[in-house]
């Protein structure tokens, strides 16, 4: 269905109806729902009638996602390659008035929320106050037995094989009975604590929402500091972020990047309470904030060269969504190899919100890219394929357009 003009009426601020609550569900639940790992390059998907790379053809590329019947509504691009960043945009922050995104505006940044986890607990392993072979056992001994073998490491890389809360029927019917229910992020775990592990720990890879709850309580019960204070002392503070913050009800902080739900056109931006994910997908943010979260993220700036190293060790495993070419992770961040070269961050996906943060090794480079609708296999996976060559072109905008 095309999207209304700039400045039709959308509905907003009301409760949900039932089938954007279904939608809801599947943003909680296309994270850990995914059968195999979608690693292949998408290099070869169709990125739209305008090829190549470079910003001209990079716009245009934007300005035919947003015309894609169920594409998102606005889409920002911020490439920063040293001096001024620069910035690409199509579509509009609200379609109520037409306004255009700015990349001041705060939007849901989703899973790659779980990238500021990874932060906050690599510090601590580079201070001591946590290792990477942390139990749950000996940190949190009110977990589950079962779980006490789990590690730091095997959190932060989703080999944990702890269950998903974001799974459980108790917590999906409180969800469809006020989707805007303020959860104890504290407690979301409780939602499985009577479940065995998945798998052996260390096993294999699965991506989970629990894994990141687990974190920021283990940061919390190592410093006896509440994760949102970490947060700022460890993240916000050292690299500059003025307009980031985890919060705990539904409602966006102004001015902000409108997300819908596209087939009709619906305001989706405050259906949910941010309680419910927590450490593992609540923060909200703004373009120009994670972009400096990513430079000094993936460079290291955060946690010590011994640190950095291990935070690298590489194993299969993507993102949710998968983010552009061939995906491997690591300790809270992943490593996207593309036909022009290699970038390092995270992806999310939040009804309304579609994310991507990437930089250089070295974090000289980066990109942030931001939709304003829900993409990922589980609501569109045609849709995803095409974003995943879309951004795989972004990366080589960035890059130079050749491989580095």
């Amino acid at each position: 269905m095309p999207l209304p003009r700039p400045g039709a009426r959308t509905r907003t601020g009301a409760r949900p109806r039932p089938r954007l609550l279904r939608l809801s569900l599947v943003a909680l639940l296309g994270a850990s729902c995914l059968g195999g790992l979608l690693l292949a390059p998408s290099a070869g998907a169709v990125a739209g009638r305008s090829g190549g790379t470079g910003e001209d053809a990079l716009q245009r590329q934007l300005e035919e996602l947003v015309a894609t019947p169920a594409g998102p509504p606005g889409v920002i691009v911020v490439l920063h390659r040293g001096g001024a960043p620069r910035v690409l945009r199509a579509g509009v922050a609200d379609l109520e008035t037409g306004r255009p995104i700015e990349p001041t505006d705060h939007m849901r940044i989703a899973s790659t929320a779980k990238a500021f986890s990874g932060a906050v607990a690599l510090r601590l392993v580079q201070e001591g106050a946590l290792g990477l072979d942390s139990t749950i056992g000996r940190t949190l001994p009110g977990l589950p037995r079962a779980w006490r073998s789990v590690t730091l490491r095997q959190l932060l890389n989703h080999t944990s094989g702890l269950p998903d809360y974001s799974e459980d029927p108790e917590f999906l019917a409180l969800l469809q009975e006020d989707p805007r229910r303020t959860f104890d992020p504290r407690r979301l775990l409780d939602f499985v604590a009577d479940e065995p592990l998945r798998f052996r720990p260390g096993a294999r890879y699965r991506y989970s929402n629990s894994d990141n709850i687990a974190v920021a309580l283990m940061a919390e019960a190592a410093t006896r500091w509440p994760y949102e204070e970490l947060l700022r002392r460890i993240v916000y503070r050292p690299l500059g972020l003025r307009d980031t913050s985890l919060p705990l009800g539904y409602e966006m902080p102004e001015p902000y990047m409108h997300g819908y739900a596209v087939e009709p056109p619906e305001d989706v931006s405050e259906a949910l309470s941010a309680s419910g994910v927590w450490a593992s997908g609540g923060i909200v943010s703004t373009p120009r904030d994670m972009t400096r979260f990513i430079r000094g993220y993936a460079a290291g700036r955060l946690t010590s060269q011994a640190v950095l190293r291990e935070q690298r060790r590489w194993i299969e495993g993507a993102s949710e969504p998968a983010g552009p070419g061939r995906n491997r992770a690591g300790l809270g961040i992943f490593r996207y190899d593309t036909r022009c070269g290699t970038v390092l961050g995270h992806t999310g996906n939040f009804p309304g919100y579609t994310q991507l943060i990437a930089a250089t090794p070295d974090g000289r480079n980066s990109l942030t890219f931001s939709l304003t609708t829900q993409v990922n296999r589980a609501v569109d996976p045609a849709l995803l394929e095409r974003l995943r060559a879309v951004e795989e072109n972004a990366v080589c905008t960035l890059l130079g357009g050749h491989r580095r």
